[in-house]
This record gives structure tokens, C-alpha cells and sequence, in this order.
């Protein structure tokens, strides 16, 4: 039995997100969600955190009839897709504009038991 949760346009770029997904991926949902309230980058672990949550409550409601034991869960598969990315300009030196890229991505946790 397998579940999965995604989560689209999450500001963090895709780059730190993958670095947070290679930490967890294949671990128990106990160990993993303790992994990422400890991690260096905050924002991805957050939303990344959020997502597992939510991939381990639709296991839940979709198997109804057999009982879920939340600590058998595994981390089968975690994958980040990029997002669009945000625009936004700063003035920079001798009236010159510079751009800033905002990046966004795409979070998508798969659990199995």
C-alpha cells in the first residue's frame, strides 16, 4: 500500500530542497520528520515536513479498512521538479538594474508501508 502528498509552488529553490529530499528519502516517517526538524536549511525542511505529513493522512484515509501503523511507514520516494520562477529587479550602481530570480519548486513524498 502507497500514498503520496505534493506540494506545488514551494519557495525554496530546488536546489536546497533536493539536498533536504536525499537526506530522508528511504528513511522511517518517525526518523525522518526528526531529520528535518533539525536541518540546516529551515524553509525547505519546513515544507517538506508538511508534505510528509500530509502523504502519511491520506495513507491513512484512503486505507480505512486496514489498520495503518504510522511507525511501519517508509519514505519510498521523494521527488522535487522545478517551479517557475519569480522576476523582481533591485537598482544597482550608475543607474544600471540588476535582476533577482526567485526560484520555486514542486515537492512530491511518496510513503508505503
Amino acid at each position: 500500500m502507497e500514498a503520496h502528498a505534493t506540494m506545488k509552488y514551494a519557495r525554496s529553490s530546488p536546489r536546497k530542497a533536493k539536498l533536504v529530499a536525499d537526506a530522508i528519502k528511504g528513511k522511517m516517517v518517525g526518523e525522518a520528520l526528526s531529520m528535518l526538524e533539525l536541518s540546516i536549511k529551515k524553509s525547505a525542511a519546513q515544507d517538506m515536513a508538511k508534505v510528509v505529513k500530509a502523504a502519511v493522512a491520506n495513507m491513512q484515509s484512503v486505507h480505512t479498512e486496514a489498520s495503518i501503523d504510522v511507525d511501519e511507514l517508509r519514505i519510498a520516494d521523494v521527488r522535487i521538479g522545478q517551479g517557475p520562477r519569480m522576476r523582481r529587479y533591485r537598482a544597482r550602481a550608475q543607474g544600471r538594474v540588476g535582476q533577482l530570480i526567485k526560484r520555486m519548486c514542486h515537492i512530491t513524498v511518496k510513503v508505503m508501508n
